[in-house]
């Protein structure tokens, strides 16, 4: 690794983490609960405008897009944060990271182990992070090409339109559970039978939600409301998947060998957070939609912070960086997608 006092950048940025820490409360109480009431708003609102479309059009669009509204606030402002343990502090069990399932295919205990801990412990270290082009995309030299890494922009585009059955899937694909063979001194810490047990149930209560009861309670305005529900979980699906690729597959992210984090220390940690993740600059309602991981830096730094504070901690923590000499990843949402699909394009060929 690069010749930082790695040391004095881990007390400086932990220095950052506990000043923040220490000033969390009501406040961030009371922003993460107005945000759990406009989700819910926002979901009955769009649900009720999707049974309404067959007198004006215009409104069976607005209900798609108030429902992708409340199925991405779901899931990225409140559900990926809380099962970070973000808001654990409150003792509200509606926001505890142990209790929480959120309105997607993937079971919150699959997603607590293969993002919260392997990804997040693991950032971008070859064969420990399973997160790193999610076993389909070659975004890296680290891995032989191969001749179906051609088509990988149309893999790309595939995971996208299913990101919630991919995300879903992700474990299952890694402990080679269907397909595959199973890797050579390699225990899960799941069983198979477990896995696929709640991979079945989960995606089944969506599927039946989405797609049965919410279409059959609109009576002769089933194929409205379930067209509506399928738009919405497509958008959805779009706009999560982007954000994700932004923030970790930029040109800019790097990647890491195995021996060289043995004995990582605090510092270098931090280090390699950095180097692993990028930001996108936005507006306040910008950041809110992408659940704060605009901040993707600032959340891989601390993934436990309430997420309204990232804006808070983002200056002070490039400016950590910039005394270190660390690049500090960040553009605009045009410019850091063009970079994630230049970098999928660039690795399909050898």
């Amino acid at each position: 690794m690069k010749n930082i006092n790695y040391d004095m950048l881990a007390s400086e940025l932990d220095a950052i983490k506990m000043d923040t820490l220490g000033k969390v409360g009501q406040q961030d109480a009371d922003y993460i609960r107005s945000v759990v009431r406009k989700q819910r708003v926002c979901e009955w609102s769009g649900r009720i405008l999707l049974m309404l479309g067959f007198i004006q059009p215009l409104l069976w669009v607005a209900g798609v897009l108030l429902l992708a509204l409340a199925k991405i606030l779901d899931n990225m402002e409140i559900g990926h944060n809380v099962m970070h343990g973000q808001y654990d502090w409150m003792n509200d069990k509606q926001l505890n990271s142990q209790h929480y399932e959120w309105d997607i295919a993937c079971d919150g205990q699959s997603w607590h182990r293969v993002h919260n801990f392997e990804h997040h412990t693991y950032t971008n270290i070859i064969g420990k992070d399973r997160d790193f082009g999610y076993g389909l995309l070659r975004l890296s030299d680290d891995f032989k090409w191969r001749f179906k890494n051609v088509w990988q922009f149309f893999t790309y585009i595939n995971l996208s339109v299913l990101f919630q059955w991919g995300v879903s899937y992700h474990e299952l694909a890694a402990e080679r559970v269907f397909i595959g063979k199973k890797k050579e001194n390699r225990e899960g810490l799941v069983s198979h039978s477990t896995l696929k047990h709640r991979f079945f149930s989960k995606g089944a209560r969506q599927l039946i939600k989405d797609y049965a009861i919410f279409p059959l309670l609109a009576g002769p305005l089933f194929l409205w409301v379930l067209a509506g529900n399928l738009v919405a979980n497509l958008i959805r699906n779009l706009w999560t998947s982007t954000i994700i690729f932004c923030g970790h597959f930029t040109e800019e992210t790097q990647t890491f060998k195995q021996e060289d984090c043995v004995n990582e220390t605090q510092g270098q940690w931090y280090y390699r957070q950095v180097l692993g993740s990028s930001n996108i600059k936005g507006s306040h309602w910008f950041h809110v939609l992408t659940g704060h991981l605009s901040c993707q830096i600032e959340h891989h730094l601390f993934p436990d912070m309430p997420s309204s504070r990232y804006q808070e901690v983002a200056p002070q923590v490039q400016a950590v960086l910039k005394k270190h000499g660390i690049d500090y990843h960040t553009g605009s949402f045009f410019k850091q997608y063009t970079s994630v699909l230049k970098r999928i394009i660039r690795y399909s060929f050898k």
